[in-house]
Order: C-alpha cells, then sequence, then structure tokens
C-alpha cells in the first residue's frame, strides 16, 4: 500500500509518525504544506512542492496550492492520503477531491478553530464530508466530529500514547534526582510544566497561581519549561519569586523524563487538548497530575486516582489546589497509579496499530 502523509511542517508528533510508519511494509511519501527542513525518517520519500513552495494565506495561493497537490497526486497515485490538521493539510485533500481521505484530527483544529467562524464551521464540514475516515486522539474529539454528522463507525479513536521505556517511573526518578541535585532543589517541592507558553495553554494562569502559592509556601520551586508567544509576559508575572522559578527554556525528547522526575507534581493549566502528550508522559514517569477540568483531561485524570482536577481557568482554584496537594500524603500511590493508567491506555507501541485499522477502514 503507497500512503502519502501530508501534514503541516515538521513536528516531533510527526517525526514519531513517521518514524514507525517507516517500520511498516507500508511504501510512505510525506509532504509539507509549509516551508521547512524536515527531520525526515528513513524508509521514507520526502516530497517537494515541483512549482515552488505554495503561498496558503490567500485564496489565489490555496489554489495554486490545490492545483499542484493534485498533480502531485495524479504522479504519485497513492492508495491512500493521510491529512491533517483539518483546516490545514486535509482541507486542501479534500479540494483535491481525492479519495480515500484518512483526515487526522490535531485536537485544536475541531475543539478550538472549526468554531471561530461561520467559514470555519463550513470548511471543516466540507473536510468531514470528503472523509473516509476520521482519526481522532481523544473522545471529546470524537463527540465533537459526531456534531458534524460523521459516522462513528468510520472514527478511529487513537490516543497518540507514550514510548513507556523512555517514559518510565525508574528512569525518571533516577536522572530526577540528578536534576534536583543540579538545582540545589533537593529538599524543596518542585512544580513541573512544559506546555507551550501562548493563550490555549494556559501558562500565564499557573504563573499568577505560583505567586498566590509562593507567599504562604516559600519553600516551593517552579521548573517551567518552554517557551512561546507569552515569554515575556510570563517572565514579568513570575519576575518577584527570584530564584523559586527556573526556566530550562525547550526540553529534548532525550532530556525529558529528568524534568518529569525532578518535579514532584506535574500541572496542565490548558484550556484545550486532546489526549496531551505532555500530560501521558508525566503519567508514564509516574507522577501525580494537576490538570484543567477540560472534558479530554477528565478522560484520563479523575479526582483522587492520578491526581486532581482544578476549574479551567481559576487562578485561585489552581492555587488552592496546589497547596492541598503539596500536603497530600497519597501522593506516592497518585503516583503509583498513574503509571498503571499509563500502561493500560497510552502505550504507543499498542496504540499506533490503530492508525494501521484505519488505513483498512478507508479502503473499504
Amino acid at each position: 500500500m503507497r500512503v502519502l502523509y501530508f501534514t503541516a511542517q515538521d513536528s516531533p508528533h510527526d517525526r514519531r509518525f513517521l518514524s514507525a510508519l517507516a517500520e511498516t511494509s507500508l511504501e510512505v511519501f510525506s509532504l509539507r504544506m509549509h516551508a521547512c527542513t524536515p527531520d525526515t525518517p528513513m524508509k521514507i520519500t520526502e516530497l517537494t512542492w515541483r512549482e515552488g513552495q505554495p503561498d496558503w494565506s490567500h485564496w489565489k495561493g490555496w489554489q495554486a496550492g490545490v492545483h499542484q497537490l493534485r498533480g502531485i497526486l495524479m504522479d504519485l497515485r497513492p492508495d491512500l492520503i493521510h491529512a491533517g490538521p483539518i483546516q490545514g493539510p486535509a482541507l486542501a485533500a479534500a479540494l483535491a477531491e481525492f479519495t480515500p481521505l484518512v483526515s487526522m484530527s490535531w485536537a485544536f483544529d475541531l475543539l478550538r478553530n472549526a468554531g471561530r467562524s461561520p467559514w470555519m464551521r463550513r470548511v471543516t464540514q466540507c473536510v468531514l464530508d470528503r472523509s473516509a475516515v476520521l482519526v481522532a486522539d481523544c473522545q471529546t474529539v470524537a463527540d465533537r466530529v459526531a456534531g458534524y454528522r460523521f459516522p462513528r463507525q468510520r472514527m478511529a479513536l487513537l490516543p497518540w500514547g507514550v514510548d513507556l521505556g523512555h517514559f518510565s517511573p525508574e528512569r525518571a526518578r533516577e536522572v530526577g534526582q540528578a536534576l534536583k541535585h543540579d538545582l540545589g532543589w533537593q529538599e524543596q517541592f518542585v512544580l513541573f510544566c512544559n506546555r507551550t507558553w501562548s493563550v490555549p495553554y494556559g501558562v500565564d494562569d499557573l504563573a499568577r497561581a505560583f505567586l498566590i502559592v509562593h507567599r504562604s509556601r516559600p519553600d516551593l520551586r517552579l521548573l517551567l519549561a518552554g517557551d512561546g508567544p507569552q515569554s515575556e509576559r510570563i517572565r514579568d508575572v513570575l519576575a518577584p519569586a527570584g530564584d523559586a522559578v527556573c526556566f530550562p527554556g525547550w526540553i529534548t525528547h532525550e532530556e525529558l523524563p529528568a524534568y518529569y522526575g525532578a518535579g514532584d507534581l506535574f500541572i496542565s493549566p490548558s484550556h484545550c487538548d486532546g489526549s496531551s502528550v505532555s500530560l501521558l508522559e508525566a503519567l508514564a514517569c509516574g507522577r501525580p497530575v494537576l490538570v484543567s477540568d477540560i472534558p479530554s483531561n477528565c478522560e484520563w485524570v479523575k479526582p483522587g486516582e492520578v491526581g486532581d482536577l482544578f476549574s479551567d481557568g481559576d487562578i485561585n482554584a489552581l492555587a488552592n489546589q496546589i497547596l492541598k496537594l503539596v500536603d497530600d500524603s497519597n501522593l506516592a500511590d497518585y503516583g503509583r497509579r498513574a503509571r498503571l493508567l499509563a500502561e493500560e491506555r497510552a502505550d504507543w507501541r499498542i496504540n499506533f496499530p490503530k492508525l494501521l485499522s484505519a488505513y483498512q477502514l478507508s479502503q473499504g
């Protein structure tokens, strides 16, 4: 089977999907909607735009891009095209009128973008009407898709999952303790968050909540990885906390277990998410978690099982829940149950074959 994997650019998630596809018997080709220098895995054939990179910022650019895509598809003749996010590559594939189209939601496309305007809703409906299969990473996304009258029997539920060997409690504990030693935080309770510093992920809420809790618990520390468009704002908010906050920047995949292990509590204040890979990595590392009570998080976190929830967007509620969990004698039990949950539902090796089943479903 020949597969065209059509995506926006080059993300760690794309590389993980392509690396897994490279280990199958499929003949896989990759095409990026936007200009980038992709780190394409071996055995994957990277395609380029033969008439130059399309300009997708205006309608005429879309027309030219779709025309080019039709030419690529005519020459390549794949058995299916796997495309997402919905209002990007999947829309271009739908406009090119190629079948079968396996559309993969990236969560934000359906949970946030689709509702931004009547136009976005129309193009989302267009993609779904022309999709043979829709791949969703959580039930929340699947339910949203059903609202567009897309049949559930043509959906594949695929939590993206994590490498349970790379993200393990034993490894996280060992390298995490070394990191805490390097930071001089061996005796402190450490909060860890690695969500992107942009509005949908609520990191600015965490910054303000940390200032509240730090006033009553100056022994608390915040390990705030990542960066983003809210960088200046977040750093200004946290400036009064001084050395109680560490900003390590972006963390590589190899380094991540140390940071999860250094954190005594993982926090995700996101306002919009699917099955958050960061959350799944924290669970796999056996870390207690505190996350916003958005529907997709509630699919994974039940109060008192692997941690707790707080009311999305409520800074005081987040601060209160942090203080509650810092003194919770059940943290170790939460961590053990977190790992069991990851083993049960977030194993990449078990979840990935669901994508291959979606490919087969598209052929029916």
